[in-house]
Parts: structure tokens; C-alpha cells; sequence
């Protein structure tokens, strides 16, 4: 019999999480009883809580699978031209709530659980995050898939199944210590093995010159095994598909004489053919030269385009002799730009196709994503290290770079300096491979991800190309995809917003600007304030719990969230912390970042910042007015509690070096106001919900860059703020580091000495902006106001826009409001029925 139904789920019934048929109940329970049986082989006497989340996720993946199978039988017999997303990196956190939400199934799955006698909370929780991403590039790529795929478009993934994912981060005495993420020791219900598509990677070798052309031959082989993931559309009935790599060792190894060293030596050589899909590369932001990770970044291209082709040539409008066509391919920053000469030599030497008409197809099918500006992340890779690895593929690219070359020197004769800076060949010191060069001579379209990055790429970086093909650059603004970032992690700000407005948000983001209507109605402004009320109460609770911190629920959660870089300014948010302590100021502070292992900087600051913490935690004049808290291994998962409990969400990188940010998106969306820079999307946000609107503080793109022509005297700062030199005092004496008065120098020589992102020359500016947020602060009418205005300002920022701007400007697709028949009704497409 059904429970009787707090006010709560009745609300939530007439809104968006659908009504648990009784019927639909019983269906699901025989379901979960079933897999718990068949799949699992427990009973309830000895199932553990692990079981009961399988027996409930295989429940759920049988609700996508007829739908899996129907939408690629509807893109087979409707024949679109399909979207190809390739990216190192998906950053797809938990599946299985996210799952229940689009499928319109949740409040079904809690009542049959409810039913059975298990907490569907409980179970969610058991879930380990598939951390197959570091940050905002990876996760961006998970927004964009659900977005595609509400949006009807034939579109695909492709990536590596990475057995470990982002290490799991510890803290230890105030140190980061890296564990491995072995995220599939449990198995992962959601995906399926598909050992029939298996294909084969060449690496090494040699380039043998034949009548018919260029043969690469005598090469290594690595056999690509795909797997392949459900990216279900919101309740539209449309599954795509993530289909990610994993490395096998062909099983042709000489066992023949069978002795021992013969037999370690065969198993290490398979262990280090397999290496390549073993673990993730644990940064996005700085470029490491190293032989395994461009085995990954062609693994995962050769790999792919093989089953793109494979696919066309199966498909109705591709022939065995057709060159590839009505295929789009986004290339997610220059990881997968090994695809761009991969694609050529599949061409040339295998389709024997000319150079030209190769040329001319490739360029059409590819387009790239440019995700950052800062010189050290930009890859270039050393020519001896690709004519060792990728022989035939280096001949490509000087080719393709003679090309370009010769096109450049006809416009601007006698100008090396361009030539020079245009090449794709860098020749300062040791030779490199320029991959952005690379993809923007191999693709039709450039995008950035935020106007200001945009711009900047534009007019600064990659000034020359754009100046020779201006129509070829343009923007992209960044987005997030509302149905996690707000229906699966804060179900109560989604019930008042429905209750309001409706429900047609969920897939419109732009409907939100109807609650500027309520701007002034108390009643609704209160329901805001109490549902983030209880935001921050849950959140709490798991601090104390996770901390043994307690923290008063009452204070502003002022939240820094970013990976762990100098130009993110972790720095200048700790300083202010420590500006606090001084003045003992009321405020909750939270830090949650990873820092990459192998950069000792950011090792530093998360070991500054969780000192500061242990001085100010345990100082019992402070109390409870200031805590600081450091959140370890910062995930998906993490995020979904994390911001909807937070009030302030600091976005305080130096203006002009961060590419767009999607957290500070995030926030904003679930209600917390930013105090930020005008970089990345920030300037845009400014635009959307008004600058009055936010905390903006500090120097502009156009002042950063004239201070970098006077010089940066970090000095001159010093010794004028005496709220600085003060801060830096205390850091400099070992104020935070009594055991070890000289900690911290290698952070304060970097901020005195070559402190490329200024950051006490924002300071003051920042100090005077925090006083600003204290004060609005403590008017929680005002303070909510402004937070409606936030809210109903994030229409623009829905990655449902951004795929659809995408879809029209770049892949020359339409999205499409088509509801695929469910798979109990007949498919049909223009009058076919199957």
C-alpha cells in the first residue's frame, strides 16, 4: 500500500517530478527484485546497501534501453547528419538520479523504494562519480551531451574509459595527498562492452614510399575496446551515446619457449600496451610533454575516426566509395587535434583520395574549441617525439604546413615575421608542433567560450589567423545544462520556481526572466530565502559531519570553487581571509579545489590556506564568527551539495585570463551572488542580470594589460595598504607555520618577485568589495532581491543554448523538438514505419 504523501511530494507531483503510478511501482519493484536476483544472484538476507543501488541503477538502465535502441534505429532510417564531440575528458560525476530526473521516473523509483524499506537518498550516495574529467573542460563536454541529446541531435561522444580517473584527494596536515580514483572496482551498471567494434591503433614504425603512395608500416598495435554509455534527452525519449576507448594488447605475444623471463616479458609488454587507458592526466591547464598522453590523444582520435567512417559508410547517404560527408566532428580544445592529420592519411593513403579534395573535406568536417589563453597550457609537441611515435603523421603536417605556408607567403611576401609566427612548425629552440596552429588551419570554424575570450583570441593571440579569416572565429558562450545543475541538486528551489512560473524552464532557461515579476512580493522573495535556508542547513550538517567543524547556518557561505592555478587567485581570496581574521569579521569560508600532483604552487596554497584555517578554527576569541574550511577531493557530487548552500561565489581571476567558468554559471542559477572580476563569463553575467547586480571588483583587461607595459611593483603595494603588509607579515614570520617559520616563501617571493596575476594590486579593491557584500548581507529582502534578479538573468546560460548556437553556426544542424515514439509505439519517420 502507498505511503500518504507529505506537502512536499504533493507539490512536486503536479510539478516536475511526475506521479508514482501504482501500476508503474509494482512494474519497477518486479524489476529491482529481479536484478537483485538474476543480476546480482543476493536476497535480501545477505544484499548489502552496494546491491540495492545496482539492483535499482540495472532497474533504471532497462527504462533506457528500448529507447537506446529506438532513437539509433530513428537516426538510421531519418539519416540526419551527425555531431561527433571528441574530448580527453568527460566529466560526468553520479548517472543514476540524473537518469530518474530525465526519464520523468524518480518519484516512481523513491516510492518503490520507499516500498521495499530503502532510502532512495541512501542509495544515490553509494554511486561512485565516473571522475573521467579534471574540471570545467570535462565537465562542460557532460552539459553538452545532455544538451544534445534534449535536444534531438544525432550526436555522439568520444573519449577514454580511464580505469582511474581524477586521484582522489586527501588532506593530510594540511597537504594534498593523491589516491588513485579506482571508480570501476565496483563495476559500472550504466555502461555496455562492445567487443564486436573493437579496432585496431598503430603507433611507431616507419613511412615506406610506394607507387600507390605513402604506406606507414612495421608498427605497434593497440586494439581499441569501445564502451558504450546512455545519454538520455529530458523526457523527450532520446538516448545518444558516450562511447569511450579502453587499450587492449593484441593476444598475438610468442609464448612458444615459455620460459619465465620470456612469459614477464610478454605480460609487461601487454601492461604497457594497456597503459594508455590506465589513468587520466590530472591537469588541464598545463601543458606536459610526455609520450603517454599523446598515446592517449592519438589512441582516442584514430580510434574514434575509424568508427565515424564505419558508420557513414553503413549509413543511407554513405557508400563503401563515398568520401565522408554530412558529418560534423568539434574538436574540445587541442587534445584531439591528432584527428586533423589522422583524418588526412585515412584519405590519402587508404581512400587515395587528392591531397586537395582531402584537404577540402577535412576542413569541412572539423571545428575547434579554444579553451584557454595561458601560454603554458597551449600543447606543443616536440618534432622528435612525434617522428619517433606518429611518423607518417609528422609527414603530414609538414605538408600541410608547406601548404599554408606557401598561402601566407603569397599574400605578404618577404614577411618572415609572419611567416614565422603563422607556422605550425616552431623552431625557437626545439622544434614543436604547434597543435592550436594545427587546428585552426585544419577547421572551418574557431570558437571561444565567453565574448571577452573570444575577443582576446581574436585581437591577441591568435591575431594573425583571424585577420586572414576573420568569418572563420567566433563565440561560443559556455553553458550548463539545468536539468543536474538545478532539478538533481536543489529540488526545492525547483519546486517555488515551478509553483511560480511553470515548468517549462526546465528546457526554455529563459522563461526564469518571468520571476522578476515577484521581485517584490515578500511572500515569494521569502520562499527563496527559505529554501536556501535549508540549503545550508543540510550543508552544514555534512561539515560537521565530514569536519568535525561547525558552522553557523546563519552566516554568509562565501565559496571558492576552481582548480587550484595562480591565475585563479585562490591567493587573494586567503589573504582577504586572513585581512578577516585580523579584523575578526563574521563569515563562513569555503575552499574546494585539486591541485594538480605535479604543481608544487598550488601544493603551497592549499597547504597556506588549510594553516590559515587551523590558526583561525581553533582561535577562541574568534568563535564561530570566521571558519575556514578546505573541502577535499572536490567532485560532482560535492558540487551538487556545495552550491546550493552558497550565498557568495568567488570568480576573482585576473581579468583577462580565464576562458569563460562555468561554476560561477552554476551559482548563479541555484542562487548565490558573485563577487568576481570582469573575466571570462562574468562580463557577460554582468550584462544579463546588470552590474548593480553584482560584486564587481577590480582592474579591467584594458588596465591589466597597460599595467604590464608601466611594470607590476607588488612593492609599492606593500608598502602603501597597511592591511597588506600586515598579511603578508604574518605569513612571512611564520605566523600560520610556527614549526616552520619559512614555509610559505616560495608563495610570497612569487607574489613579490613574478607575480604574473597582480594580486595585490586588486587587493584593496577586493577588501572594499567584501565590505560591500557584509553590508547588503545583513538586509536579507534586498540581499534576495538581488538574488531573484540573478536567478531569473541565467536564461542565457543554459548549455541548451549554447549546443543550439553550435548546432546552427558550426555543424550546420537543427535541433529538433521531435519526441521519438517510446519503444511500445510503431516507429515512424516521413511516412516509414519499422
Amino acid at each position: 500500500m502507498a505511503r500518504p504523501l507529505t506537502d512536499q511530494e504533493k507539490r512536486r507531483q503536479i510539478s516536475l517530478r511526475g506521479i508514482p503510478d501504482l501500476e508503474n511501482v509494482h512494474e519497477l519493484i518486479k524489476g529491482f527484485n529481479r536484478h537483485l536476483h538474476f543480476t546480482l544472484v543476493k536476497d535480501r538476507n545477505i544484499a548489502t546497501p552496494r546491491d540495492y543501488y545496482s539492483a535499482l541503477a540495472h532497474t533504471v538502465r532497462d527504462h533506457l534501453v528500448g529507447r537506446w535502441i529506438r532513437t539509433q534505429q530513428f537516426y538510421y532510417e531519418s539519416d540526419p547528419k551527425r555531431v561527433y564531440y571528441l574530448s580527453l575528458e568527460f566529466y560526468m560525476g553520479r548517472t543514476l538520479q540524473n537518469t530518474m530526473v530525465n526519464l520523468g521516473v524518480q518519484n516512481t523509483c523513491d516510492e518503490a523504494m520507499y516500498q521495499l524499506g530503502l532510502d532512495i537518498e541512501e542509495l544515490e550516495e553509494i554511486e561512485e562519480d565516473a571522475g573521467l574529467g579534471n574540471g570545467g573542460l570535462g565537465r562542460l563536454a557532460a552539459c553538452f551531451l545532455d544538451s544534445m541529446a534534449t535536444l534531438g541531435l544525432a550526436a555522439y561522444g568520444y573519449g577514454i574509459r580511464y580505469e582511474y580517473g581524477i586521484f582522489n584527494q586527501k588532506i593530510r596536515d594540511g597537504c594534498q595527498v593523491e589516491e588513485a580514483d579506482d571508480w570501476l572496482r565496483y563495476g559500472n551498471p550504466w555502461e555496455k562492452s562492445r567487443p564486436e567494434f573493437m579496432l585496431p591503433v598503430h603507433f611507431y614504425g616507419r613511412v615506406q614510399e610506394t607507387k600507390e603512395g605513402s604506406k606507414w608500416v612495421d608498427t605497434q598495435v593497440v586494439l581499441a575496446m569501445p564502451y558504450d554509455t546512455p545519454i538520455p534527452g529530458y523526457q523527450n525519449n532520446t538516448v545518444n551515446t558516450m562511447r569511450l576507448w579502453s587499450a587492449r594488447a593484441p593476444n598475438d605475444f610468442n609464448l612458444k619457449d615459455f620460459n619465465v623471463g620470456d612469459y614477464i616479458q610478454a605480460v609487461l609488454d601487454r601492461n604497457l600496451a594497456e597503459n594508455i587507458s590506465r589513468v587520466l592526466y590530472p591537469n588541464d591547464n598545463f601543458f606536459e610533454g610526455k609520450e603517454l598522453r599523446l598515446k592517449q590523444e592519438y589512441f582516442v582520435v584514430a580510434a574514434t575516426l575509424q568508427d565515424i567512417i564505419r558508420r557513414f559508410k553503413t549509413s543511407k547517404s554513405g557508400s563503401p566509395s563515398a568520401p565522408l560527408s554530412r558529418v560534423a566532428v568539434q574538436l574540445n580544445d587541442t587534445h584531439p587535434a591528432m584527428a586533423i592529420p589522422e583524418l588526412m592519411r585515412i584519405f590519402v593513403d587508404i581512400e587515395k583520395l587528392d591531397w586537395d579534395v582531402a584537404w577540402d573535406l577535412t576542413r569541412r568536417t572539423f571545428a575547434y574549441t579554444n579553451h584557454t589563453v595561458l601560454p603554458e597550457a597551449l600543447e606543443r609537441w616536440p618534432i622528435k617525439l612525434m617522428e619517433t611515435l606518429l611518423p607518417r603523421h609528422l609527414q603530414i603536417i609538414y605538408q600541410i604546413n608547406q601548404k599554408h605556408l606557401d598561402n601566407i607567403a603569397a599574400l605578404f611576401p618577404d614577411d618572415m615575421d609572419k611567416l614565422r609566427a603563422m607556422s605550425l612548425i616552431e623552431e625557437d629552440g626545439e622544434k614543436r608542433v604547434n597543435m592550436a596552429h594545427l587546428c585552426i588551419v585544419g577547421s572551418h570554424a574557431v570558437n571561444g567560450v565567453a565574448e571577452i575570450h573570444s575577443n582576446i583570441i581574436k585581437t591577441q593571440v591568435f591575431r594573425n589567423f583571424s585577420d586572414l579569416e576573420p568569418g572563420k572565429f567566433q563565440n561560443k558562450t559556455n553553458g550548463i545544462t539545468p536539468r543536474r545543475w538545478l532539478l538533481v541538486c536543489n529540488t526545492g528551489l525547483v519546486d517555488v520556481i515551478a509553483e511560480a512560473i511553470g515548468e517549462d524552464f526546465v528546457t526554455d532557461l529563459d522563461q526564469l526572466k518571468k520571476l522578476n515579476d515577484f521581485v517584490d512580493d515578500k511572500h515569494f522573495l521569502q520562499s527563496i530565502m527559505k529554501v536556501k535556508q535549508e540549503n545550508k542547513l543540510k550543508f552544514a550538517q555534512y561539515l560537521e559531519k565530514e569536519y568535525n567543524v561547525k558552522i553557523n547556518p546563519g552566516s554568509i557561505f562565501d565559496v571558492h570553487v576552481k582548480r587550484i592555478h595562480e591565475y585563479k587567485r585562490q591567493v587573494l581570496n586567503c589573504l582577504h581571509i586572513i585581512h578577516l581574521y585580523n579584523r575578526m569579521c563574521a563569515s563562513f569560508q569555503s575552499s574546494a579545489s585539486d591541485a594538480a600532483p605535479g604543481y608544487h604552487m598550488a601544493k603551497m596554497i592549499i597547504k597556506l590556506i588549510t594553516s590559515v584555517g587551523d590558526v583561525i578554527n581553533n582561535d577562541p576569541v574568534v568563535g564561530d564568527k570566521l571558519k575556514v574550511i578546505f573541502l577535499e577531493n572536490y567532485r560532482v557530487s560535492l558540487a551538487e551539495k556545495v552550491i546550493p548552500a552558497t550565498d557568495l561565489s568567488e570568480q576573482i581571476s585576473t581579468a583577462g585570463t580565464e576562458a569563460s567558468g562555468t561554476g560561477n554559471m552554476k551559482f548563479m542559477l541555484n542562487g548565490a551572488l558573485t563577487i568576481g572580476t570582469l573575466d571570462g563569463a562574468n562580463v557577460e553575467m554582468a550584462e544579463e542580470a546588470g552590474k548593480e547586480n553584482m560584486f564587481i571588483f577590480g582592474m579591467t583587461v584594458d588596465e591589466v594589460q597597460e599595467m604590464d607595459k608601466e611594470g607590476y611593483d607588488a612593492m609599492s603595494y606593500y608598502e602603501k595598504l597597511p592591511e597588506l603588509k600586515q598579511v603578508m607579515d604574518q605569513i612571512t614570520s611564520g605566523f600560520f607555520s610556527l614549526k616552520q617559520p619559512h614555509l610559505f616563501k616560495d608563495i610570497t617571493d612569487m607574489l613579490f618577485k613574478y607575480d604574473r596575476f597582480k594580486v595585490f594590486a586588486d587587493f584593496e579593491a577586493y577588501v572594499k568589495c567584501q565590505e560591500r557584500v557584509s553590508k547588503l548581507f545583513q538586509d536579507p529582502i534586498e540581499w534576495s532581491k538581488m538574488v531573484l534578479r540573478n536567478i531569473a538573468a541565467t536564461g542565457k546560460f543554459s548549455s541548451d543554448r549554447t549546443i543550439t548556437e553550435y548546432a546552427r553556426d558550426i555543424w550546420g544542424v537543427e535541433p529538433s523538438n521531435i519526441k521519438i515514439p517510446p519503444p511500445s509505439e510503431p516507429l515512424r519517420v516521413e511516412g516509414l514505419t519499422s
